[in-house]
């Protein structure tokens, strides 16, 4: 059997792929696979910030029209960067076992985030980020930073930012720990949901293919990605809001924390709830819905407006 993966073409994007193809071609079955890596209007359009331009779903669209004309079988993804509604035919197949899913702090002067000093610029695009540091230090700027890890590693050097932020998983993958100064804790900086997972996507109807890939699922990851999911979900949110969510299974209890906060980091909404992992879902659903409780709608209708 052959199957065909469609990939964006950054370094991490082409590392994921990879990872998979590794993972296939050591089942029974052992397919024959392949890469198919494509340009997307995500990673072509850099002056602008993804809220404006339509938002993260920008980096999958055209592996899904890929996979909908017959040119590739399967799409790779960091799942943080998947809308929670799939669209009408598609499916994510599998979910791989979860790295790291802290964010990292990357200091151009190896300071730390709280031995930065006032008015000291941090580059990110991510409103969940930005709102998370402007609640711990509002006295730092937060700058639109967009590119690939190489480039946003190279505008840091370059001194434009004098720390940068960026997912763990994605530095660690890339071999590029050394450069972490820190890691921020779960109380400091709540990840996005999903993040350090990397999910498959394919047409919902490849039943050749879903019973292939089951083999790759990675059972504790599907149950907090079902979880963290669930939330942006229920709240509406897309993967710019600032949002996040957070799960974890510990003596056979899922526990599921999540963040709505405003964009100035002002407001910052937390809840959490606990239960039987194969509620996953239905956990996810209940934070999202006592934040709602709180007010986080119309926190987040002001901030997409």
């Amino acid at each position: 059997m052959e199957i065909r993966i469609a990939t964006r073409k950054s370094e991490l994007a082409l590392w994921q792929a990879r990872h998979v193809a590794e993972k296939l071609e050591k089942l029974p079955a052992r397919p024959t696979v392949s890469l198919v890596p494509l340009s997307t209007r995500g990673d072509e359009i850099l002056d602008k910030s993804l809220q404006k331009i339509g938002g993260k779903g920008l980096f999958i669209k055209e592996l899904e029209v890929a996979m909908q004309h017959g040119s590739a079988d399967i799409a790779v993804h960091s799942m943080k960067d998947v809308p929670a509604e799939m669209p009408d035919g598609f499916c994510i197949a599998a979910v791989l076992e979860r790295a790291n899913p802290s964010d990292a702090f990357v200091s151009g002067s190896k300071r730390r985030f709280a031995d930065l000093p006032p008015g000291s610029r941090i580059g990110s695009s991510s409103l969940r980020r930005q709102a998370q540091l402007k609640a711990c230090r509002p006295d730092i700027e937060v700058i639109p930073l967009r590119g690939n890890v190489n480039t946003r590693l190279r505008k840091l050097d370059e001194g434009q930012y004098d720390a940068i932020i960026l997912a763990s998983a994605g530095l660690e993958r890339l071999g590029f720990q050394a450069r972490i100064t820190e890691e921020f804790s779960s109380e400091q900086m709540l990840p996005a949901a999903a993040q350090g997972v990397v999910g498959i996507e394919c047409l919902a109807g490849r039943t050749d293919l879903l019973e292939i890939l089951a083999l790759l699922e990675d059972p504790v990851s599907k149950l907090t990605t079902a979880a963290e999911r669930a939330v942006a979900a229920t709240l509406n949110a897309s993967c710019q809001s600032p949002v996040a969510s957070y799960a974890v299974i510990e003596n056979d209890t899922l526990t599921i924390r999540a963040v709505v906060a405003s964009v100035d980091g002002g407001t910052v909404l937390r809840e959490s709830a606990s239960g039987r992992p194969r509620d996953a879902a239905a956990l996810g659903i209940t934070v999202a819905k006592q934040l709602l409780a709180q007010g986080a709608g119309k926190l987040l209708a002001g901030d997409s407006g």
